[in-house]
């Protein structure tokens, strides 16, 4: 079965085409992708604008296009925070919906950690055990945790690297002021994460996104001593480090593509005082995450 999964999200919109069937992984067939930013296209009073509307419906247009030859069988086309949380989110669904001839779908942010959890659990296995998801996505962070494929606890805070980064953040390097206002934010927004996950027993969790697949590759190219896992360690002298550099010192690293160096220190920012205050010791990478998890879950649903 060949299934197309349209993932509207705060930084990008990506039409991921993958060959999948029960009882096997989903295999990736191609992947089309447009960079929008979507938190850089709300007006004062939280709603998407007209020309963040026309850039949405263009690039899903564009995308859809592009993949037209793949002869899908089945659209799973979903939106997360940006559009989640926009005042005007009936408005811009019922445009694209309208434009693009899809049938696209907010989720929840409950049902995002949901099903990325659902990814980490098939990629990982049984074996793995207590899993905690962590997840630092443009528009929101979400966390779930659990023994089974279904979390016992999941939640999702307005803690995205992109959103931080427009709220908080200003000048070229970001000034003391702004970074200092930004820790004390995310130290009482993430504080009570603690007493949630107080009967996590472990040190190490499991980090899904973007975001933390460029954190781990910046901590094995600069210091590979702290081992071969994102660590706290790592962490806590790699941000001081991005936070010092201008926009042009962050792309120039070969970690960090040009489409996350904009929003990369307040998404360090966020994973550092997440491992302080859960008091976790490494980030473990897996590769597969939302897309993925919608895919599983068709397939599951599918079978019954």
């Amino acid at each position: 079965m060949r299934l197309g999964v349209l993932d509207v999200g705060s930084n990008t919109i990506h039409l991921q085409v993958v060959d999948a069937h029960l009882g096997a992984p989903p295999i990736p067939n191609s992947s089309h992708k447009s960079i929008i930013r979507l938190t850089e296209y709300l007006d004062e009073s939280g709603a998407i604008t007209q020309l963040g509307i026309a850039k949405i419906t263009d690039a899903i247009l564009t995308n859809m296009k592009d993949a037209a030859h793949l002869n899908i069988d089945e659209l799973l086309a979903f939106a997360t925070s940006a559009i989640r949380e926009a005042v005007n989110a009936d408005e811009v669904l019922a445009h694209v919906n309208r434009e693009c001839g899809i049938d696209l779908q907010v989720l929840s942010g409950e049902e995002e950690a949901r099903f990325t959890f659902l990814a980490a659990r098939r990629w990982l296995g049984w074996s793995a055990g207590d899993l905690l998801v962590l997840d630092i996505g443009g528009g929101s962070l979400e966390i779930a945790r659990g023994t089974d494929e279904n979390p016992a606890f999941k939640t999702s805070v307005q803690l995205g690297a992109g959103r931080l980064t427009r709220k908080f953040l200003r000048g070229d390097p970001f000034t003391a002021k702004s970074l200092r206002t930004l820790e004390e934010y995310l130290q009482d927004a993430i504080a009570p994460l603690s007493q949630s996950l107080s009967t996590y027993e472990k040190d190490v969790a499991t980090g899904t996104s973007k975001t933390f697949r460029t954190l781990a590759k910046i901590a094995t190219t600069l210091y590979p001593k702290f081992g071969p896992h994102l660590t706290y360690s790592a962490l806590e002298a790699m941000v001081p480090k991005l936070q010092s550099l201008d926009i042009e010192g962050r792309k120039a690293m070969q970690s960090i593509s040009a489409e996350r160096a904009p929003q990369i220190v307040a998404g360090a920012m966020v994973a550092k005082e997440l491992m302080k205050t859960l008091n976790l010791q490494e980030i473990q990478i897996c590769p597969w995450a939302l897309r993925e998890g919608i895919v599983l879950h068709r397939l599951d649903w599918i079978e019954r």
